[in-house]
């Protein structure tokens, strides 16, 4: 008789462990298609592992349930809420990044600024936004009529674009004086006297060049300014 197999199911965490036990001076880091893919095992794999980094794209799409229903992103705005709660619960020094569409088929004023007030709540370190456009062959586009008006949309979505700048400044004003480790990954685009790379949390930080570092190199930098979108600071060579 020849013998059985059994198969074993690989979680996604599973896999996430192997890959950061590997090496552990290569930086791990992974996309979200989906938050319900971010368990509990993920965020547990995620904490204990200096490699992996402390970020989390998370789309939310809208902050409100109605329009969660209607885009059948198989999630509300409680659960989602929740599953916020539970990344900052096992990761404080986490960051987490969304996706947002202003002006969805029916979307109201009000249904607008649950969206807004996700941003407040998540405290998203960036957003990807876009107004919504009809895409044919789309269940939205086959349900339901294209019914915001574009000067509505456009509104929105700079009414989004605002509270997230806002949001990320407050936030980017908390690295004041910390120290990251910062993977170099090249010149600054602004100028060829600067590297730029990111710490664990996916902020991108500007640095004067410093002889005996390269990109690919890990530098440890602390933050002497902050914009809504960069850190800037120095090596600190000790």
């Amino acid at each position: 008789m020849g013998k059985s197999s059994t198969k074993s199911i690989v979680t996604f965490a599973m896999l996430l462990e192997e890959v950061a036990k590997i090496d552990p001076t290569v930086r791990i880091r992974f996309s979200t298609s989906h938050p319900k893919d971010i368990t509990d095992e993920v965020l547990f794999t995620m904490a204990a592992y200096d490699n992996i980094c402390k970020y989390i794209h998370l789309p939310v799409q809208s902050g409100n349930s109605r329009i969660l229903e209607m885009m059948n992103r198989t999630y509300d705005r409680e659960w989602y809420i929740d599953k916020i709660d539970r990344i900052y619960e096992i990761m404080p020094d986490c960051t987490i990044s969304s996706d947002m569409i202003a002006g969805f088929c029916s979307e109201t004023e009000a249904e607008h600024q649950d969206t807004l007030s996700m941003i407040e709540y998540a405290k998203y370190s960036l957003s990807y936004t876009f107004y919504y456009s009809e895409r044919p062959g789309t269940t939205a586009a086959r349900k339901y009529p294209d019914d915001v008006p574009l000067d509505v949309k456009k509104r929105r979505l700079a009414e989004i674009i605002e509270v997230q700048r806002r949001v990320s400044h407050e936030l980017n004003l908390l690295d004041l004086g910390k120290t990251f480790e910062v993977l170099i990954e090249g010149d600054s685009k602004k100028s060829d006297k600067d590297f730029s790379g990111r710490n664990s949390q996916n902020k991108m930080i500007i640095f004067p060049k410093m002889t005996g570092y390269k990109p690919g190199d890990y530098a440890q930098v602390k933050v002497l300014e902050v914009t809504s979108a960069t850190l800037k600071g120095e090596i600190n060579p000790h």
